[in-house]
């Protein structure tokens, strides 16, 4: 369970630390928010709560999905056909009678898999923040998204693992 608990923070960890710099962006402009994502395959669901040394650069409600085009691979391992896409469903959230409940959306943040992106994997990434098109937070994939990814050359730079 440890071991699961890492993998999914590392994940969070790697795909938002575009959401640590609030400055707007142009690069990775093509990507853009799917329709439907709440509708796709739920990965998992995490809180990085108060108690997390994480919590000031990626404290909330992680709530990732997987398009229908990745999800085979998700549940193999890997690896993932272009058209593939994690998103991160970020939210505030509050405690409430021992429960955490989702609160106001915070970004979301998209992995995107396409041969366009062969200098970062294969994959293309952008935060927007409170879900705005107009707010992107990924300024330089290469160095906020993919540097991170590096570890998971081997998962095909994924952090996200099949919870059966």
């Amino acid at each position: 369970m440890q071991v699961l608990a890492s993998a999914k923070v590392g994940l969070v960890s790697a795909t938002l630390v575009g959401v640590i710099s609030l400055s707007a962006a142009e690069s990775a402009g093509d990507i853009n928010i799917p329709a439907g994502y709440r509708n796709w395959f739920h990965v998992n669901t995490m809180v990085i709560d108060r108690a997390s040394p994480l919590f000031d650069q990626l404290g909330g409600m992680h709530i990732i999905h997987i398009n229908a085009t990745g999800e085979a691979a998700l549940k193999k391992g890997g690896p993932y056909p272009d058209g593939t896409i994690f998103l991160d469903d970020l939210h505030e959230f509050s405690i409430s009678d021992g429960s955490y409940v989702e609160g106001a959306l915070k970004a979301l943040v998209i992995m995107v898999k396409d041969k366009k992106y062969a200098s970062t994997g294969g994959w293309g990434w952008q935060a927007l923040a409170g879900g705005d098109p107009k707010k992107p937070l990924v300024t330089d994939p290469a160095k906020q998204c993919f540097a991170c990814h590096q570890p998971r050359k081997d998962q095909d730079y994924v952090y996200s693992t099949y919870i059966p």
